[in-house]
């Protein structure tokens, strides 16, 4: 199968001579701080609600609140990173991260606590696409794999151990000392920066479509609030149903300005390019399979079994590790073979091993959750970032970091989606069970409480079946990935790129 399109080839001169080593470190280490700030707080929460005597409601606008900081900033940064040179946002970006670090540290309320994560959300939301970028200009098509599979630490490994960190310091310390450590680093990672970050892409003076900020605000901020409190509200409350629908409608004028526009804030004709169309629908998949099961497992552990916050994250940090060990191997094994028979094979471990947790119940053994959760990640680790690497690699030069924003954003929305679905899965689930044995349980002995647990966990047990659902369907669609190469061509009056898509073997 072939495809042709005609953009714009990027000089790599700019690459020349720079050790790339050093910046791939020093950028995938800020993103790792970054991604780990965002998932401190699930288990911290419940305990910030108690300090500061507000409610679940409100306490949950932590993490809500970063979310949305988070979705509604990443379309802007292909602007950002056509605008402006890699050193400048990379030190602002972490300038702001610190600053939004040290309000948190020293807030004695929630109001100022909440705002120093929203200031955090501004910063951590341009690092990880300026991370993603700069592979894609240092690195070569054929030679991705292992950088992106580097990048995977910070995307994967950082929340995986965001659990065990936070559940320590609460166990030992005040909340507000996960702050003061990560204070440190971040002057570190600053640090390093002035004295080894490069420029490694040149800028473009560009405009920005005002209108386009606007829409995208609404329609990605709208779809990440409604989905993000329908997992607390239901999906018949009417600030969900108003938000999705404000988000969708807006989301729609979105794409329309994009194609209109002359300079548009996300060019969607990377989605001419089949390849990326395909792995960004994959990685919907992957995405909601992988934030949601942060939420089931811990919630089952914790509100179920009654194990402390950090035996549950300790119960995540083999498979943490061993995806840390895998994703540079699986980007090793990208650039041999592509990412065809790698999601494959990921997808049908994560399928065996979610199966796994369709049948929990009261007395399901520690070491069982651990064996099974372990594998769940391996599968995922072999997965993830090739199939993301798969897409972007299609794309000319000029829409890379459009391609990156986008494959951003989905990451964002598809994670709310997932965890406010299964979230509904759960409780109406739980609810359904609870009914239904409620007089035949207590006419059997069993207590009110006891009849609870046993629907809960009947409950989580059908949101993990729904789980298999959605990887089974990932599965099926990789039959149809194909290898694609890009030939790029650089001639001083051509702008021409050919794109080849082979099938794999």
């Amino acid at each position: 199968m072939n495809e042709n399109t005609t953009a714009t080839s990027v000089p790599r001169s700019v690459t020349d001579g720079f050790k790339k080593g050093p910046i791939l470190f020093i950028m995938i280490l800020g993103a790792f701080l970054a991604t780990l700030n965002a998932t401190v707080m699930s288990v911290a929460i419940p305990e910030l609600i108690g300090e500061f005597n507000i409610s679940p409601a409100t306490g949950q606008w932590l993490t809500t609140g970063y979310m949305l900081v988070n979705g509604v900033l990443i379309p802007v940064t292909a602007y950002l990173m056509q605008r402006f040179s890699t050193r400048q946002l990379f030190l602002t970006s972490m300038l702001i991260f610190l600053v939004g670090t040290v309000v948190c540290a020293l807030s004695s309320d929630f109001a100022s606590l909440l705002s120093g994560r929203m200031i955090q959300a501004v910063g951590a939301g341009i690092i990880m696409p300026l991370l993603l970028q700069v592979v894609l200009t240092i690195f070569p098509p054929d030679n991705r794999g292992v950088a992106m599979g580097m990048v995977g630490l910070a995307l994967v490994f950082a929340p995986a151990i965001g659990p065990v960190f936070s559940g320590y310091i609460l166990e030992n310390y005040d909340w507000k000392t996960m702050f003061y450590v990560i204070i440190p680093l971040t002057v570190i990672v600053i640090g390093l920066s002035l004295i080894f970050l490069k420029n490694v892409s040149e800028t473009i003076s560009t405009k920005i479509d005002l209108l386009s900020v606007v829409l995208s605000t609404i329609a990605f901020g709208g779809l990440l609030f409604g989905f993000s409190r329908a997992g607390s509200l239901g999906w018949s409350s009417q600030e969900v149903i108003a938000s999705i629908i404000a988000g969708i409608l807006a989301l729609i004028l979105f794409s329309w300005r994009q194609l209109a526009c002359k300079y548009p804030l996300l060019d969607l004709r990377t989605f001419k390019f089949n390849m990326f169309s395909l792995t960004t629908v994959i990685s919907i998949a992957v995405n909601m399979v992988m934030y949601a099961d942060m939420m089931l497992l811990p919630l089952y552990l914790q509100n179920v079994r009654g194990y402390t916050p950090l035996e549950s994250g300790l119960l995540m940090l083999p498979g943490a590790v061993l995806m840390g060990v895998l994703m540079p191997l699986a980007g090793k094994l990208f650039d041999r073979f592509g990412a065809k028979w790698l999601a494959i094979i990921g997808l049908v471990i994560t399928i065996i091993t979610t199966i796994g947790f369709i049948d929990l119940t009261d007395s399901t053994s520690y070491t069982y959750l651990l064996l099974m959760s372990t594998g769940r990640r391996i599968g995922i680790s072999l997965l993830m970032m090739p199939l993301q690497t798969a897409g972007l690699n299609q794309l000319p030069p000029k829409l890379e970091a459009h391609g990156n924003a986008i494959t951003n954003t989905v990451r964002q929305v598809a994670g709310a989606m997932g965890t406010s679905l299964l979230v509904t899965v759960m409780t109406d689930r739980t609810k359904a069970h609870l009914t239904d044995t409620m007089a035949a349980g207590l006419a059997s002995g069993m207590t009110e409480k006891q009849l609870k647990l046993d629907a809960m966990i009947q409950g989580i047990n059908d949101a993990y079946v729904v789980i298999v659902g959605f990887v089974v369907i990932a599965l099926l669609l990789s039959f149809f990935i194909k290898r694609t190469v890009i030939t790029k061509t650089s001639h001083v009056h051509s702008e021409s790129l050919s794109a080849h898509s082979v099938s794999e073997s």
